[in-house]
């Protein structure tokens, strides 16, 4: 091992697709510096856990996953380097250093540029510094997703102090790219063949208020659709309180750009809303909706909420149940509150049980599940472009794929029957019937 750098490195990538593009940067970064990037754990020399802890299902997730290669790593009886990277190290990594013997380096999300460095040394550390960390197009990524999609990440960080989140203390405060450089890793990736962009960062739609220039998020979105060879530009984390007019326009204006918009408004009830520090009344929020689908007709809406909220009395969860029904979202996420320490909602009162938390959640989502089968069922006979992903496991459809409506990893999937098409490529299918969640198409040839 030349410099004390292990040839061999595999990456596990937990929670978001934020965190996947900092296991892309890291895996890079590892290979540019002659490191090979391995598929399976037993064949690497080092492991790198890039870890989520955004809420406790996260950190459980995290903390079996390391302790699972712990344990592998004392049966192997040869050298392996574990490091723990990401938000659980960033949270919790001077603490667990002391808990986990077998774990080498845990490392902060400041860190993810100075990994080779952090690899080089032998000595058993938390590497803890301040969340700045911004990728730039410089960065040559690792990409672990297909070829065919990939995220880019225009800003890191939030500053909107959200009462339930402890995203700024892991991230940092927002920080945004330069609208240059964004352009140019959207270049490289379409030249690496990439058909679909994903616009992501904590709050998409507060980019550029941090820079002096203020440059707009919708000037980002009609540069990119001008670059070629890219058929896709989505836009995920549209924050409610921020999303502009001129973004939509942006949207509805540009056909390369996905007429999806993913809200993620959290609930409906304004004592809730005010005690989560969302910095958006209900009326707005309907408001918003209205111009959404005004501006943008044929618009995808997704959104994310939270059930289970300190506070949330069933009249208030009630008052959220009948306005998923009154809007009906094409795709929607529930959450159970997770009190997280360190944030502002973990001393409010008035707790609800997880039962009861689940149970909210349970009902919100079989609802959904109408809304979503309803509006699958007439988007039968109509024609969807779709992007191929993978082979299907099904005997009776051979590929799957996403039309412009599904997101990935988030939404329903489209099922394509025929067989005479390849991963990575785009498609026009004829929707030939639905279910809850995904559609089902046949290639229509010529």
């Amino acid at each position: 091992m030349k410099n004390n750098i292990p040839p061999r490195l595999h990456i596990i990538s937990l929670g978001c697709s934020k965190n996947q593009i900092d296991s892309e940067v890291m895996g890079g970064l590892a290979f540019s510096s002659g490191m090979t990037i391995v598929d399976h754990p037993d064949q690497a020399d080092v492991i790198i856990v890039n870890t989520c802890a955004f809420i406790q299902p996260a950190k459980e997730e995290a903390l079996e996953v390391i302790l699972s290669l712990a344990e592998e790593k004392k049966k192997r009886g040869r050298d392996l380097k574990l490091v723990v990277a990401g938000c659980l190290a960033q949270r919790y990594g001077k603490e667990l250093l002391g808990e986990i013997p077998e774990v080498d380096l845990f490392i902060g999300t400041g860190e993810v540029g100075n990994i080779v460095s952090h690899l080089k040394k032998s000595k058993r550390a938390a590497v803890i510094t301040k969340p700045d960390f911004l990728m730039t197009s410089r960065h040559e990524r690792i990409l672990s997703s297909n070829a065919a999609s990939a995220y880019l990440k225009i800003s890191d960080g939030c500053s909107n102090g959200c009462t339930y989140c402890a995203i700024p203390s892991i991230r940092g405060k927002a920080r945004s790219r330069n609208p240059d450089d964004i352009l140019q890793e959207a270049q490289k990736l379409a030249s690496r063949g990439v058909k679909e962009i994903i616009l992501i960062g904590q709050d998409t739609t507060a980019y550029g208020r941090d820079l002096k220039n203020r440059p707009k998020l919708s000037d980002v979105l009609g540069d990119m659709a001008a670059i070629s060879c890219i058929s896709w530009i989505r836009l995920l984390y549209a924050h409610p309180a921020h999303i502009a007019v001129d973004t939509l326009e942006a949207i509805a204006d540009h056909k390369k750009i996905c007429r999806y918009i993913d809200l993620p408004v959290q609930h409906i009830d304004d004592t809730i809303l005010s005690a989560m520090n969302r910095k958006v009344s209900s009326g707005k929020i309907r408001e918003i909706i209205s111009q959404v689908r005004q501006i943008i007709p044929d618009v995808a809406l997704r959104t994310s909420l939270i059930v289970g909220f300190p506070g949330e009395t069933q009249k208030r969860f009630e008052r959220l149940l009948d306005f998923v029904y009154e809007i009906k979202f094409d795709h929607v996420g529930v959450f159970t509150y997770s009190r997280e320490e360190g944030t502002a909602a973990a001393q409010l009162p008035s707790r609800i049980s997880e039962k009861e938390k689940g149970t909210r959640r349970d009902e919100i989502m079989s609802q959904q599940a109408d809304i979503s089968h309803a509006i699958n069922q007439t988007l039968i006979g109509s024609v969807q472009e779709v992007l191929i992903e993978e082979k299907s496991e099904s005997k009776d459809y051979a590929f799957v794929g996403r039309c412009r409506r599904q997101a990935p990893e988030i939404d329903g999937v489209t099922y394509i029957k025929n067989t005479g098409t390849k991963i990575g490529k785009m498609v026009k299918c004829k929707i030939v019937s639905a279910d809850d969640y995904d559609l089902f198409g046949e290639i229509i040839k010529g």
